[in-house]
């Protein structure tokens, strides 16, 4: 792959266009850092949902959730394999955060202006040093953009329900495909209706419909994106 400056890849896009896999495609192949921001907000949504800090009904106790987060030590760090991973604590959680009892309320935990602050200090601090790619709803917008590459993903809603139906199949899961589809519908209502930090594309981001798209297809995309960017010749 080609060498790339040390800049900022800001990923936004829609639930289950892919966006943390094609991020991740970048970082191995263009030797980034690779930041999941919708992991940090699962990670807190997790720790509400263990705690009874979000009740049976959904109902989601803000001053105690509020109360929480001073203390909580979410963060990433790399298994034995060198990958990096999603931690509260010193407890990998990187399974438990992508159930679909997680994904039911992950948006409206991240809804709140303080938990959002909470996420951005966290991403703030990993970003300081450039050479990253980020992805999750509002990265473009909100918590890097001045990042010199910013893209927006999007993908057929039919399409994005059944990447995530198989994904939860794969990890051994029995999800209804209905309630898939629900569940992805809600997500993309609330995230792009909260009153903090709404998901929309970027003035300046590029916008990739990978509908039809293999992560190959995609990193051949983003390779000339980044060539015709900043002139870079092989």
């Amino acid at each position: 792959m080609i060498r790339v400056p040390d800049i900022i890849i800001a990923i936004d896009g829609y639930s289950s266009t892919g966006k943390s896999t094609f991020a991740k495609a970048i970082a191995n192949a263009m030797d980034f850092l690779y930041l999941d921001s919708g992991a940090l907000y699962r990670a807190v949504t997790l720790h509400a949902l263990e705690n009874g800090i979000i009740d049976a009904e959904g109902t989601i106790d803000e001053t105690a959730l509020r109360a929480a987060l001073p203390g909580l030590e979410v963060h990433f760090g790399r298994d034995e394999d060198g990958l990096c991973k999603t931690y509260i604590g010193g407890r990998c959680v990187e399974k438990e955060i992508r159930s679909l009892a997680v994904s039911s309320h992950v948006s409206p935990v991240s809804a709140f202006a303080f938990v959002r602050n909470f996420v951005d200090d966290r991403l703030h601090a990993f970003g300081a040093a450039g050479r990253v790619v980020m992805d999750g709803r509002d990265i473009g917008t909100t918590v890097f953009p001045e990042a010199e590459v910013k893209i927006f993903l999007t993908a057929d809603e039919q399409v994005r329900a059944q990447r995530r139906f198989d994904e939860m199949v794969a990890k051994g899961e029995s999800p209804k495909f209905e309630d898939v589809l629900e569940n992805l519908r809600q997500r993309d209502w609330t995230d792009a209706h909260r009153d903090v930090s709404p998901l929309r594309r970027a003035d300046d981001a590029y916008i990739l419909d990978n509908t039809e798209m293999s992560i190959p297809d995609e990193l051949v995309w983003v390779r000339g994106l980044i060539q015709g960017k900043f002139g870079i010749l092989e």
